[in-house]
């Protein structure tokens, strides 16, 4: 690979676009922290291509959001067949697929999600949202899971369910930018329920009545934490102190939406440099008690499962097909995949 280059450009996008990840990734070692960086650096080159952004700011765009979407179809794709674009995040996705023997439907389940925010999809009910956090976040918590080297199934579900709290987090904080952007995640049912048209989103005056919804969002991203602690605790011992500081430091962003109303007053919920030490802090203690003792409590009914999704497309893999997700070492089983 370009090597250091690549990283080089990985790390600066990770501590300009995620001070909450870039704290907690400090608790890795160093391989499982190199890949992933790597990771978020592909994630976050793709996020920015889509949203005409850089780092998550906003950015002179030089093209159409599908144009963007073709580009990282097509660079995606031949990364994960082993002819990436030298100097790239592909490059680095590409070598985190080898290294870790990522099945290729979870990248592509991600890629998904993106297409489904360029497509204008609709969120009519609640699972049609979850299944949007799949894509977008699920997805990358089931390959965190395989760079921390877990192969079991049972713990792959609950790394997807944090993916899936974390996405839902950021929906409930994000509503009146998002709508402002032309996009609505919150279940389009809930909303009617409340009075609230989903074009009013955009207007601070307006949001506040949405208030209700956000709650319930809030409510489900809960259950989705919940389920992800049992799996922290059979996660290595350096990886279960990151993931379990990442996820009090995010969580506490919903608590805060909670609470703050961004939707209603247009600001941004975040935490504090002093409040992400502390919630680090006490994630890692917590960290330290799952791993001691790992939660046994079975994964709780109805909540999403990676079982709901399609097949990924096909992709060639260094000149030859790749296998079935459930062929794959680490896979998710022959189940039909879905996307987001």
């Amino acid at each position: 690979m370009s090597g250091d280059l690549t990283l080089d450009a990985a790390e600066t996008a990770l501590r300009q676009g995620s001070k909450s990840f870039a704290g907690a990734s400090r608790l890795f070692d160093a391989r499982v922290r190199r890949s992933a960086t790597l990771l978020y650096a592909w994630c976050r080159h793709c996020d920015d291509l889509i949203d005409g952004q850089s780092l998550g700011r906003d950015s002179p765009s030089s093209g159409s959001a599908t144009g963007s979407l073709d580009e990282i179809q097509r660079e995606t794709r031949a990364a994960l067949a082993g002819r990436p674009r030298p100097g790239t995040p592909y490059e680095g996705l590409a070598e985190v697929v080898q290294r870790h023997r990522i099945p290729v439907r979870y990248p592509l389940d991600l890629v998904e999600g993106f297409a489904m925010d360029v497509g204008g999809r609709r969120y009519d009910t609640i699972e049609d949202t979850v299944t949007y956090c799949y894509h977008v976040a699920g997805a990358v918590g089931v390959m965190m899971a395989l760079i921390m080297g877990t192969r079991d199934e049972e713990t792959l579900d609950r790394a997807c369910d944090l993916g899936i709290a974390f996405q839902l987090t950021n929906i409930a904080r994000d509503v009146a930018d998002d709508a402002a952007a032309g996009r609505v995640y919150l279940p389009r049912r809930w909303l009617a329920e409340d009075g609230v048209a989903p074009e009013a989103l955009a207007r601070a005056g307006e949001a506040v009545r949405a208030g209700r919804t956000i709650g319930r969002v809030l409510d489900e991203a809960e259950r989705y934490y919940a389920s992800a602690s049992a799996g922290i605790g059979r996660l290595p011992l350096r990886s279960a102190l990151a993931i379990a500081a990442a996820r009090e430091i995010y969580r506490a962003i919903g608590v805060k939406a909670r609470t703050a109303q961004p939707a209603a007053t247009g600001t941004r919920v975040s935490t504090t440099r002093g409040e992400k030490l502390a919630l680090g802090a006490m994630g890692c203690v917590k960290g330290l008690a799952l791993f001691a003792v790992p939660a046994a409590a079975p994964r709780p009914d109805g909540l999403w499962t990676r079982s709901d999704a399609l097949p990924a497309p096909t992709v060639l893999i260094r000149g030859r097909r790749a296998a079935p997700a459930s062929q794959h070492p680490g896979s998710a089983s022959g189940r039909s995949l879905a996307r987001q």
